[in-house]
């Protein structure tokens, strides 16, 4: 696959939810990892030209819709990530209700509720990461997935969805009201953030 030298790549949401999926990503999602690495979206014909692996990836990701081309190099987010994290969390939920918290239960960031309300959601998340980290070990993968629990018999819409995602081995859970509204480019904003914040955000 050939690239133009004015071009430039950049994650998908589920591109993003891909690549950031396993505390332990594999080769493939690593290499999409570092399209998020820098402060700004990389060049594609450099990108690809580092290993020659990533040109048969990058053929997949945009089969896969995981990649899309630019015309115009993006910048990363350069706001410190909590001034700027209720604001992004918020367009992923449909009721604008979010919660942001590490793995460990500690709430980094949340919108359209109380102090009390997030860090009980937060608690949730982490009581939830350590049952799913519980059956992964026993042999069930199925629980590293994403999570909705509905109020309503039907199941036609969650109350709350809880969905993890692994940034440099540290994990985060994200708490979602309503409708979780992830195919949204904020959502890639927000992970390209954490990237960036490298070990200043680290838990």
């Amino acid at each position: 696959m050939q690239f133009l030298p004015t071009e430039w790549l950049i994650l998908t949401p589920e591109g993003t939810l891909k690549a950031f999926a396993q505390q332990s990503p594999d080769d493939d999602d690593t290499a999409l990892q570092t399209l998020l690495a820098e402060g700004h979206t990389p060049d594609a014909a450099n990108w690809v030209a580092v290993d020659a692996r990533r040109a048969v990836l990058a053929q997949r990701a945009l089969q896969q819709g995981w990649i899309e081309r630019l015309t115009h190099r993006l910048q990363g987010p350069d706001a410190r990530l909590d001034d700027f994290l209720q604001h992004v969390i918020a367009p992923l939920s449909g009721e604008r209700r979010a919660v942001l918290a590490s793995d460990s239960g500690f709430c980094l960031g949340s919108t359209g509720m109380d102090q009390d309300e997030a860090e009980t959601l937060s608690a949730a998340l982490a009581d939830f990461s350590q049952f799913a980290a519980r059956q992964t070990s026993r042999g069930w993968r199925g629980a590293n997935g994403y999570v909705s629990f509905h109020q309503d018999p039907s199941f036609l819409l969650p109350s709350y969805s809880f969905v993890p995602f692994w940034v440099d081995g540290s994990g985060y859970w994200l708490a979602l009201a309503g409708e979780p509204l992830l195919n949204n480019p904020v959502l890639v904003e927000l992970l390209w953030g954490i990237k960036l914040a490298g070990t200043r955000f680290r838990m």
